[in-house]
C-alpha cells in the first residue's frame, strides 16, 4: 500500500465501485481514487478560513511554521507533546470552576471532574467499519502507546479522588514533580507562604484538555466528527465552559446566518425613507414610484456584482455580507441626487430636454462619486488581509453596477415617470387629472385628484421645503462672520480631538470577538483570561542553520541568545527548556567529551536515554544538526499591546543574536497583524487620496477646489480614526475595511458641494456656497440618512464584525455630512477664486430661436439683462423696483412698464394667449393684481 494514509475499508471500495460504474479495475486503484479524493478535499481551502481571512498574506509566522513543519514533524501517534505542537491541534478544552469560588482541589471537586472526563472518554462516533464506533480512546494522542491524560492531576489521582489529600503536600505551581508545567492545567492558584512559597494551598479553576490525532486524512475527518459530536452532546450535560478547536470557525460562519435576515429590514428601511422623502402633496409631481424603483436598482446592483463575482469562482467571506447594507445606502445616494436635477427642470419642457438637463447637471457629480468610491475600494485590494480584499473587489464592482443602473434603468424610470407627468396622469392609477384646483370640491379631492398645477408659472417644480429651508435660513446662517468663525473652532476642537484619539488607538483583532456575544465561546475565554492569563504562549526558539554545537565559543554565544530572550520583561526565565543545556550538563556529570564533532554527536544517544523528549527537538539529517529548538515561557501577556510588543521584542532579539534564530508559536500567525495593519492603513489611504486629488482635479477642474476636496479625505479619516477610540473600536482588518470607505464617502460629501460651488454662477462666494447648500445640501442628507439607514440595523447585531462595520460608518457619515454641510461651505468661502468669473449676466432661458422669442434683434437698444440671480420660487422678487427672479423668468417690457414672461412676449394686440404669459408672470411674482396695476405693471388691456 503506497497511497498515503490508510487503505479504505472493503465496504467503502464496494460503494465507490457501484455508485461511479467503476468495473474493470483492481480494487486497490479503487481506493486509491478514494484516497486522493480525500486528501484533495482536505486540501480545499475554507473561503472563511479564519486565518486567511484576518491575518496577512505571507506573514513571517507562516514561513517560519514551514520551517518548523520541515524540520520537526509531528507523530501524534506515537510522540505527542502539547508545548511541541505546532498548530493550535485538534482539542475540546473545558474550564471547570468551583461552585463555591475558593478551591476545586477537593476530594468532593474531583469525584464530578471524574465523571465529567468519563462522559467524555465515552463519547463515539461511526467507524470505517458499518457497526463500529471510535470513542476517544481510539482518537486521542499518544506518548509512549497511551493517551495523555487530560490534565496531570486527573493522572496523579488514578481515578480515585480520595488519594488528592495525599497529593495536595506535593502539589507545586508553576512545575509540578520535575517537569510537569501546570500553568495552563490550574488557576487561580494560592500559593503557601514562607518556605513553601510554591505549594498549592487552593485553586479556583482546572482546566482539562483533550487532543485528538490529525497526522492522516483519514485521522482528521474522524477527529472532526467527535468534534462535533462533543459540541451537540456534551454542553447539555455540563456546567462548566467548554471550546474546542473547531469552535471560533462554527461560530464565525454562523455570523453569517444570523446576519442575513437584517438585509430585509434594511431593504424596508430604506424604501421606505426614499419613498417618504420623495412624496409630494402634487398627485402627478409624487416621486413614489420613481423612489421605489431607485431602491430597487441598489438591489439589482448588489445581485448582478454579487452574481458575477461568484461566477467568477471569488470566495464570498464573512466581510463581504457587510457589503449589501453598504451598498444599498450607497446606490440611493445617486438616485436622490438625479431626483433633484430632475426636479430644476422645466416641467413644460419635453422629457427629452429635461432627461437631457437632468444628465448634464447630475451625471457629472455621480461620476465624481462613483469613480471615487470604486477606486478608492479597488486600491483596498492591495491590502495583505485577504478578509479586506474580498470585501473591497465586491463592494467596488457592486459601485460599478449602481452606476450603470442609475444612468440606465434609473433614468429609464425616470423618463416614463416623465412622460406621466407631461400627460398630467395621477401617480398611482395612471389616470389623467385635472390640473385646475375645483373650489367647488372638498380639499382631500383637490390634494387627491386635482395634479401639475402647483408649477405651471415657474421653470422648476414646486420648491422642497428642506430646499428652502438651507436657501432662505441656513445658507445666509452659515456665511455670516460670526458662524464662520465659530465652524473655525468648532473645526479646531474636532482635528485636535481626532488626533489624540489617534495617539491612543489599539491594535489587532481579539479573536473572541469573531464568535456572537451569546457564544459558550465567551464564557471559555472570559474564564480563560480570568484564570489563566498568567502566563502566556511558550515560544520555540529555533536554530536555524547547521552550526558547529561542539564548538565552545558557539555554544557560549547560543547560551548569551538564550540569555537575552530569557531577561525579557515577557519571559520568566526560570521555566526555559534547553536540550543544549541539559547535555552540557549531563557531559560536565558525566565527564563526557562534547567538543569535538564525533564526541558531541555519538554522546547525544546518552541524552536521549535520560530525556525522549529531546529527541523531537533536534533535526539531524546526513549526520548533521540541520536544526534544533529550544523553548521559553512567557507571562503576562494579557493584551493587545502585549502580544504587539512580544512579538517585536522576541523578533528584534533574536535579529541581534550572532547565531541565526527564529521565534515561532503558533499565536504569532495572529499577532503578525500588528506588523502590517497600521502600514496597510496608511498606505492604502495615501494612494487612495492621491488618487481622489487627481479624480476631483480632472472632474472639478480648480486646483484649490480640489485639494479642498482631497483635505476633507484626510480630514475625515483622522476624525473616523481618532473617534474610534472613544468608540472601543480597534484598528484592525474589520476597520481597515472601514477606513478604505472613507476615503469614498469623505470624497462623496465634499466632491457635490464642492461642485455645486464651481458651477455657480453667483455673483459672491457667500452667495456661491448658499448655492451649493440649496441645490444638494437636501439631496446630502437623503444619502446620508439612506445609508445610515442601510446600516443601523447592524448595531443590533451580536457579531463584533457587524457592530463595528456599523460604528465606523456611523461615524463615517456623520463626519463626512458635516464636513460636506458645515466645514467645506465655510471653507471655500475663504477662497474667492474658487469658482467662475463672478460677474458675469445670467442669460436669458428661451424656448426657442425663432421670431416669438424675445431678443436683442427685437430690440438691441432697450435690452435689459439682470445680473443679480436670486433663488427660486422665493418669496421675494420684487424689492425696491427690481426684479430678482432666477433665469429672468419675467422681466420689463422694452419701453414699457409692463410685466412680461421670458417665455413669449406680450404681442402688441394683447390677445388672450399673450395675456396668459402676463398671468403667469403675475403669479410668479406672488404678488396681488391690484398691487401690481397700482404700480403700473399691469397691462390695462387683459382680464
Amino acid at each position: 500500500w503506497e497511497a498515503p494514509g490508510p487503505a479504505p475499508a472493503a465496504a467503502e471500495v464496494t460503494k465507490v465501485r457501484e455508485s461511479h460504474g467503476i468495473c474493470d479495475f483492481h480494487d486497490k486503484l479503487v481506493a486509491l481514487y478514494i484516497v486522493n479524493l480525500r486528501l484533495l478535499v482536505a486540501n480545499i481551502p475554507n473561503a472563511n478560513d479564519i486565518e486567511g481571512q484576518f491575518t496577512p498574506l505571507g506573514g513571517p509566522a507562516k514561513s517560519e511554521r514551514r520551517f518548523a513543519q520541515e524540520h520537526f514533524p509531528t507523530r501524534d501517534s506515537e510522540r505527542f507533546s502539547g508545548q511541541r505542537l505546532l498548530t493550535e491541534g485538534a482539542f475540546a478544552s473545558l474550564i471547570a470552576v468551583s461552585a463555591s469560588g475558593n478551591n476545586i482541589l477537593t476530594a468532593g471537586a474531583f469525584g464530578e471532574l471524574l465523571r465529567l472526563d468519563g462522559a467524555v472518554q465515552s463519547l463515539a462516533v461511526p467507524g470505517g467499519d458499518p457497526g463500529t464506533q471510535l470513542s476517544y480512546p481510539d482518537l486521542c494522542v499518544r506518548s509512549n502507546g497511551s493517551c495523555g491524560s487530560p490534565n496531570p492531576l486527573l493522572a496523579a489521582v488514578q481515578g480515585e479522588p480520595a488519594r488528592l489529600e495525599t497529593l495536595l503536600p506535593q502539589l507545586t505551581y508553576p512545575v509540578f514533580g520535575s517537569s510537569i508545567f501546570m500553568g495552563t492545567f490550574l488557576g487561580g492558584v494560592q500559593l503557601a507562604g514562607g518556605a513553601g512559597a510554591s505549594r498549592v494551598q487552593a485553586a479556583k479553576a482546572l482546566r482539562l484538555v483533550y487532543y485528538l490525532r490529525e497526522d492522516e486524512a483519514a485521522d482528521r475527518e474522524r477527529s472532526l466528527q467527535w468534534l462535533e459530536n462533543f459540541l451537540k452532546r456534551i454542553p447539555a450535560e455540563l456546567e462548566v465552559a467548554y471550546f474546542t478547536s473547531i469552535s471560533r470557525q462554527e461560530e464565525f460562519e454562523g455570523n453569517i446566518r444570523k446576519v442575513i435576515p437584517l438585509f430585509s429590514i434594511t431593504y424596508f428601511l430604506t424604501i421606505t425613507f426614499a419613498i417618504t422623502s420623495c412624496l409630494r402633496v402634487d398627485c402627478v409631481r409624487n416621486k413614489v414610484w420613481v423612489a421605489a424603483f431607485g431602491v430597487l436598482s441598489s438591489g439589482l446592483a448588489v445581485l448582478s456584482s454579487f452574481g458575477l463575482l461568484l461566477f467568477c469562482g471569488v470566495p464570498f467571506v464573512l466581510t463581504v455580507a457587510n457589503a449589501p447594507f453598504l451598498i444599498l445606502g450607497v446606490g440611493v445616494d445617486d438616485m436622490f441626487i438625479m431626483i433633484s436635477s430632475w426636479q430644476q427642470t422645466n416641467p413644460k419642457n419635453k422629457v427629452e430636454k429635461r432627461m437631457a438637463e437632468t444628465y448634464a447637471e447630475a451625471a457629472v457629480s455621480i461620476t465624481i462619486t462613483t469613480l471615487t468610491d470604486v477606486l478608492a475600494f479597488y486600491i483596498g485590494i492591495m491590502t495583505s488581509f485577504q478578509s479586506v480584499k474580498s470585501f473591497c473587489l465586491y463592494t467596488g464592482t457592486a459601485f460599478i453596477f449602481c452606476y450603470i443602473y442609475n444612468i440606465t434603468f434609473f433614468g429609464a424610470v425616470l423618463a416614463l415617470n416623465g412622460k406621466r407627468e407631461e400627460g398630467n396622469r395621477h401617480w398611482l392609477i395612471f389616470t389623467k387629472v385635472k390640473d385646475i384646483v375645483q373650489p367647488h370640491r372638498s380639499y382631500l379631492y383637490n390634494m387627491c385628484c386635482v395634479g401639475g398645477f402647483s408649477d405651471k408659472s415657474s421653470v422648476g417644480e414646486d420648491e422642497h421645503p428642506m430646499n428652502k429651508f438651507f436657501r432662505k435660513y441656513y445658507g445666509p446662517f452659515l456665511t455670516k462672520i460670526w458662524t464662520k468663525v465659530f465652524v473655525v473652532l468648532l473645526y479646531g476642537g474636532f482635528l485636535a480631538s481626532s488626533i489624540y484619539g489617534c495617539t491612543q488607538i489599539k491594535e489587532g483583532i481579539d479573536l473572541r470577538n469573531l464568535a456572537s456575544d451569546d457564544s459558550y465561546v465567551v464564557q471559555y475565554y472570559d474564564w480563560e483570561d480570568e484564570y489563566f492569563s498568567e502566563y502566556g504562549p511558550r515560544i520555540m526558539v529555533t536554530i536555524t542553520e547547521n552550526v558547529p554545537y561542539w564548538n565552545l565559543s558557539i555554544r557560549n554565544d547560543i547560551e548569551n541568545c538564550m540569555e537575552s530572550l530569557e531577561n525579557n520583561s515577557y519571559v520568566d526565565r526560570n521555566l526555559s527548556e534547553s536540550w543544549l543545556r541539559m547535555y552540557a550538563n549531563i557531559a560536565r556529570i558525566g565527564s563526557l567529551n562534547i567538543d569535538t564533532k564525533a564526541f558531541f554527536m555519538g554522546n547525544l544517544s546518552e541524552l536521549f536515554k535520560l530525556f525522549p523528549e529531546f529527541e523531537w527537538d533536534i533535526d539531524i539529517r546526513y549526520k548533521e544538526i540541520a536544526a534544533s529548538r529550544f523553548f521559553i515561557q512567557t507571562v503576562n501577556v494579557n493584551t493587545a499591546v502585549d502580544e504587539k510588543n512580544l512579538l517585536h521584542q522576541l523578533r528584534d532579539l533574536a535579529k541581534d543574536c550572532k547565531i541565526p534564530l527564529m521565534v515561532y508559536h503558533p499565536a504569532f500567525i495572529y499577532y503578525d497583524q500588528y506588523i502590517v495593519i497600521v502600514p496597510n492603513t496608511i498606505q492604502n489611504v495615501g494612494i487612495a487620496s492621491g488618487v481622489m486629488l487627481c479624480v476631483s482635479l480632472l472632474l472639478i477642474p480648480n486646483l484649490l477646489c480640489s485639494l479642498w476636496v482631497t483635505f476633507a479625505i484626510a480630514s475625515v479619516i483622522v476624525g473616523v480614526a481618532g473617534f474610534m477610540t472613544y468608540w472601543d473600536v480597534n484598528l484592525d482588518s474589520i476597520s481597515m475595511i472601514n477606513l478604505v470607505i472613507c476615503i469614498g464617502f469623505s470624497v462623496d460629501f465634499s466632491a457635490h458641494i464642492s461642485y455645486a460651488f464651481v458651477s455657480s454662477e453667483k455673483s459672491t462666494v457667500n452667495e456661491k456656497a448658499v448655492d451649493a447648500l440649496y441645490l444638494l445640501g437636501y439631496p446630502v442628507i437623503q444619502g446620508a440618512i439612506s445609508t445610515i439607514l442601510g446600516v443601523i440595523v447592524l448595531s443590533a447585531a451580536q457579531t463584533y464584525i457587524f457592530r463595528t462595520f456599523f460604528k465606523i460608518m456611523f461615524l463615517v457619515i456623520l463626519f463626512g455630512a458635516v464636513h460636506g454641510l458645515v466645514f467645506i461651505p465655510v471653507f471655500l468661502t475663504f477662497f474667492g477664486i474658487c469658482g467662475r468669473s463672478a460677474n458675469k449676466r445670467v442669460n436669458i432661458k428661451t424656448i426657442g430661436e425663432n421670431s416669438n422669442s424675445f431678443s436683442n434683434s427685437q430690440n438691441p437698444n432697450n435690452v435689459g439683462c439682470y445680473e443679480n440671480q436670486i433663488y427660486s420660487n422665493g418669496d421675494n422678487f420684487l424689492e425696491d423696483n427690481t426684479i430678482r427672479q432666477p433665469n429672468d423668468i419675467g422681466m420689463e417690457k422694452p419701453n414699457s412698464g409692463y410685466l412680461r414672461s421670458n417665455f413669449f412676449p406680450v404681442s402688441q394686440n394683447h390677445d388672450s394667449s399673450s395675456c396668459l404669459y402676463q398671468n403667469n408672470a403675475v403669479m410668479v411674482y406672488k404678488k396681488q393684481i391690484k398691487q401690481l396695476h397700482d404700480e403700473g405693471k399691469i397691462n390695462p388691456d387683459c382680464p
